[in-house]
């Protein structure tokens, strides 16, 4: 029987989560901050790592030099209006994002926010679980295979969530301790 399908639509799910947590701000600077926000640039919405250089020259600076000066007061806009909670520090030349210290019950509520991304990715995980179960009850009932091969696969289904639902935990764990330990 084959349980590839169902592995990877967990395996997506779980780089799903892993890029959501790699947006948390977590005091240091982290330029996948921005990959979500674009920029109306000559009427096109274009994201700004594909119209400035983004580099993190301090721990908590991350450094914007758009390759076209005149785009600055775009960019400028589009920071502020995505509400990542850091007003852009504009020059002239670049744009300079300062993340500030975290305080202790800001750090809490990060962690909050990674365990209910994870319990989210968790709960996608158990879907996935219950569609490849169902999927082979039909089998089963359809007559292509039997009722110790259906309860098989429903254990080994349950091995594979049971798997990707500890890795999702060990990902959260990492990202808290990264949090809390700042």
């Amino acid at each position: 029987m084959d349980y590839n399908n169902i592995k990877e639509k967990m395996e997506k799910t779980i780089s799903v989560y892993e890029e959501n947590l790699s947006e948390i701000r977590a005091g240091r600077a982290n330029p996948n901050i921005l990959n979500k926000i674009t920029v109306d640039y000559y009427g096109v919405a274009t994201p700004i790592n594909q119209i400035a250089g983004i580099s993190v020259p301090e721990a908590r600076m991350i450094v914007i030099q758009p390759w076209d000066v005149s785009v600055l007061k775009e960019i400028e806009k589009a920071i502020n209006m995505a509400e990542i909670g850091i007003n852009p520090n504009n020059d002239g030349k670049v744009i300079r994002l300062i993340f500030p210290e975290l305080t202790e019950e800001r750090r809490k509520e990060i962690v909050k926010d990674v365990r209910k991304l994870a319990e989210e990715a968790k709960i996608s995980i158990r879907a996935i679980r219950r569609d490849g179960i169902d999927e082979f009850k039909a089998k089963q009932k359809d007559g292509e295979i039997t009722e110790d091969e259906l309860r098989s696969a429903e254990e080994n289904i349950q091995k594979i969530t049971d798997q990707k639902v500890d890795e999702i935990s060990k990902i959260a764990e990492n990202k808290e301790k990264e949090i809390l330990s700042i």
